[in-house]
């Protein structure tokens, strides 16, 4: 359930961030409130998402995809640019989330040692 949370807060985050972009400057009443719903509804998912997976985790993935899919969607849907740069920034964001994924939840690990070490000194 908390990878749900996760992708629904991915996804809040991103309609969140084009109603931004289409609030001009809040100057639109209904982009800046929808921009105001998806955020908090993207924060209460996020909130969720922490319950099992860890915050260092959880939040690189939201940041990361949502910076991704964002940059992408400024190249098609707003006509940004897309330099060599930008897709260069956009890999290291997905290989760094990669990288968290792969190195596993430490603070798990230090707290299974720990709880082993306290066990193995009560004998």
């Amino acid at each position: 359930m908390a990878w749900f949370f996760l992708t629904s807060a991915i996804l809040l985050e991103i309609a969140g961030t084009v109603s931004m972009k289409l609030s001009d400057g809040f100057s639109k009443w209904i982009p800046s409130a929808l921009m105001l719903l998806f955020y908090l509804l993207a924060f209460i998912c996020l909130s969720f998402s922490f319950r099992t997976i860890s915050v260092s985790i959880a939040y690189a993935i939201w940041s990361g995809v949502g910076t991704a899919a964002i940059a992408i969607i400024g190249y098609f849907i707003f006509q940004e640019s897309l330099t060599v740069t930008k897709v260069t920034a956009i890999l290291l964001i997905i290989i760094g989330v990669v990288l968290l994924n792969i190195g596993g939840d430490s603070k798990t690990q230090l707290e299974v040692s720990s709880q082993n070490d306290v066990a193995v000194g009560d004998e």
